[in-house]
């Protein structure tokens, strides 16, 4: 018989499995969603199969004889297949410090539990070869719906190995073929979203790429070649700088708005981008343009009214936060550069920004919209919006601001049903609008359950053409549709 303490640790290695499987796999690391990731999804599947059959197996039969040899061997199986995973996971990605931790402590505790569980397998293994039923009360119903959970999770896990092989992204080179050869550009926010997949299409285009990164350490999230500074006080005064991309800031949904996060919010975008002005002021050589980012909450939230770059503003905080930041990058004007202030709306992308939070509960049939669903949500695909930067760049007649959004703003419910769609999901079960305004306030108000029907005028007066100007192809492409 099992007993309660070994139980205990069992329980205790399925909470820290599913603590790294949801909070490290899924929200941090977003492993359904990389391709390069497609070997550790494959033994992830595996892993969690052969837990699956364990799991049912401890919890309500007693294997003997050769059927207890074989339980060994699916333990011996398992510990190999985290071996090999431990290897892929270094070789493949940055593991960050909290799943260290928490695949040590796995390790640990599930030494323990070989070390009671395999002498009573050694004792059902010397017993005529057959399979009792036995009954551990709670434990097995607890140990049948962990084999439920890892079960999904692995089956998953192989669909979406196989998915992988579907979401290889357009070259990078492709999205800078506006610029004219041997640009020099320097971007900040070059670890964000946004300005990864930017450098990484400059670098590739054949052009010099100047990372401004506070933090060193996020270095491994550009791909070469580049050069890295942590401060606009290491750019010398005579260096070439064609064009400045300004793309730092804060993440302005990762946490609620509380007024020291307010402050925060306008402080890393306003700062940043003085900073970059007065490096212009000192260049011998001023950039011919600078990109500084905005928002489409400049406009406000402003119902079914369709919103161009001449459209007037409505007061909230996400107005304030945007016009701040475009007074800071106006100043470069003063200099004679040429400014555009992107205002981009919901940037679209399987590598991070709003969808990736939507991801994991559409995929599981957990979806829905977001109230009634009768708000605008105007969107652009990430590479859409990284060309879109690039001929703003070549550009000279685009001037002031820029609407980063594709032609076809969509509503919450269309923008979800299309979701499910790509995913092949129901999307049956909406977020209410009232406990996310009790538990966000503005933030739920103007991101979530607000928004603006913006058009992108000028990029389309300029002859700028969208690739994904439809959002249900957009994302049947982005996710890997059939």
């Amino acid at each position: 018989m099992i007993t309660q303490a070994l139980w205990t640790l069992i329980a205790i290695q399925i909470a820290m499995g599913a603590f790294d499987t949801l909070v490290h796999h899924e929200l941090t690391e977003r492993l359904a969603w990389r391709p390069s990731q497609r070997r550790e999804l494959q033994l992830h599947g595996a892993r969690n199969l052969i837990y699956a059959a364990l799991f049912l197996t401890l919890g309500w039969l007693e294997p003997r004889g050769l059927w207890a040899v074989t339980v060994i061997a699916l333990l011996v199986i398992e510990v190999i297949i985290t071996l090999v995973d431990f290897v892929e996971e270094d070789m493949t990605r940055r593991l960050p410090a909290s799943e260290r931790v928490n695949h040590t402590l796995l390790a640990l505790n599930y030494g323990v539990i070989l070390a009671l569980l395999v002498p009573v397998l050694l004792g059902w293994s010397w017993l005529d070869t057959g399979i009792a039923s036995v009954s551990y009360g709670w434990w097995s119903l607890f140990a049948t719906l962990s084999a439920i959970g890892v079960a999904l999770f692995g089956l998953r896990d192989l669909a979406a190995a196989r998915r992988c092989l579907r979401l290889a992204p357009a070259p990078a080179s492709e999205l800078v073929q506006a610029l004219v050869p041997g640009q020099v550009v320097l971007v900040t926010g070059a670890s964000g979203f946004i300005g990864q997949r930017l450098c990484e299409a400059l670098a590739a285009g054949g052009h010099e790429v100047i990372a401004l990164l506070r933090n060193p350490a996020k270095a491994d999230a550009l791909r070469a070649p580049y050069r890295l500074v942590t401060s606009l006080d290491q750019i010398a005064d005579r260096t070439k700088i064609d064009a400045i991309v300004n793309l730092a800031g804060e993440p302005i949904a990762n946490r609620l708005w509380s007024p020291a996060h307010r402050r925060q919010l306008t402080a890393s975008r306003v700062g940043m981008t003085q900073d970059v002005v007065r490096l212009i002021a000192r260049l011998t050589v001023k950039p011919g343009v600078l990109v500084s980012g905005s928002a489409i909450g400049w406009y406000g939230v402003r119902g079914d009214e369709a919103l161009t770059e001449t459209a007037v503003s409505k007061p909230c905080f996400s107005h304030e936060l945007c016009a701040a930041w475009e007074a800071a990058a106006g100043e470069a004007a003063r200099h004679g550069v040429r400014v555009v202030l992107l205002r981009t709306g919901i940037v679209l992308g399987t590598q991070g920004g709003a969808l990736t939070r939507l991801l994991t509960p559409f995929e599981f049939g957990l979806g829905g919209r977001f109230g009634d669903g009768r708000h605008w949500m105007s969107w652009i695909t990430r590479d859409d919006l990284v060309r879109l930067i690039a001929h703003a760049i070549a550009d000279a007649r685009v001037e002031g601001p820029l609407n980063g959004t594709a032609p076809n703003p969509v509503r919450n419910s269309d923008f979800t049903r299309a979701l499910a769609s790509a995913l092949h999901r129901p999307a049956l079960l909406p977020v209410p609008a009232a406990p996310l305004r009790w538990i966000a306030g503005d933030l739920a108000r103007e991101l979530l359950l607000g928004g603006q029907k913006v058009l992108p005028e000028k990029a389309v007066a300029a002859g700028f053409e969208f690739r994904d100007a439809e959002i249900g192809a957009a994302l049947a492409k982005m996710l890997g549709a059939r």
